[in-house]
């Protein structure tokens, strides 16, 4: 990849976009409106939720510019559809891990998204564990992003032949021997 054709850096999101990805069910809102326009309804019956918790998500992420609102259309029974698409905003976020709300979150939406998918030879999962220098750490990260950021960059846009996929990557430290885990929140 040259350094003309480079996405701009990422940025670490503001807190009021960190709340918005802190919910898994957002998360799975925006992976059904990437590159589909859905209409609350739609969504509510893909997701298999109320409408009306739904939209209080929608709306949550349409304030964020997670989610843009297209224009209006008729529905099946005539009425006022208005449809929303995922604006892709969340890969433009650094989203590091240090969040514990939004980590959770994604690892929920993981695990709902996977209960869905069928069986098939498609479905590739795995896991390694390894032991890196810092150097050899950072260096494996440059790489994986920069795998990520190619595909994204090569996406087959409105392509007829063309298949949705998920990718999902987690790297962290394994904990350490006879070190207790770090609580997930606070005690106030």
């Amino acid at each position: 990849m040259t350094q003309e054709s480079r996405p701009a850096p990422r940025r670490a999101p503001t807190e009021e976009e960190a709340k918005a990805l802190a919910s898994a069910i957002r998360l799975r809102i925006l992976r059904l409106c990437f590159k589909e326009q859905l209409t609350n309804k739609e969504i509510a019956t893909r997701l298999g939720a109320n409408p009306a918790t739904v939209l209080y998500h929608v709306r949550k992420l349409v304030s964020t510019g997670f989610l843009e609102a297209q224009e209006a259309r008729s529905g099946p029974s005539g009425a006022y559809e208005v449809p929303y698409l995922a604006t892709e905003k969340s890969w433009r976020l650094e989203q590091d891990g240090h969040d514990l709300d939004v980590r959770q979150a994604v690892i929920g939406a993981f695990v709902d998204e996977m209960g869905q998918v069928p069986a098939s030879d498609e479905v590739l999962i795995s896991r390694l564990a390894v032991q890196l220098t810092k150097e050899g750490h950072d260096r494996f990260l440059e790489r994986v992003m920069g795998i990520l950021e190619e595909i994204k960059a090569e996406e087959a846009d409105g392509e007829t032949d063309s298949t949705r996929y998920s990718i999902f990557l987690a790297v962290h430290p394994e904990s350490q021997p006879g070190q207790p885990g770090q609580p997930r929140h606070s005690q106030a």
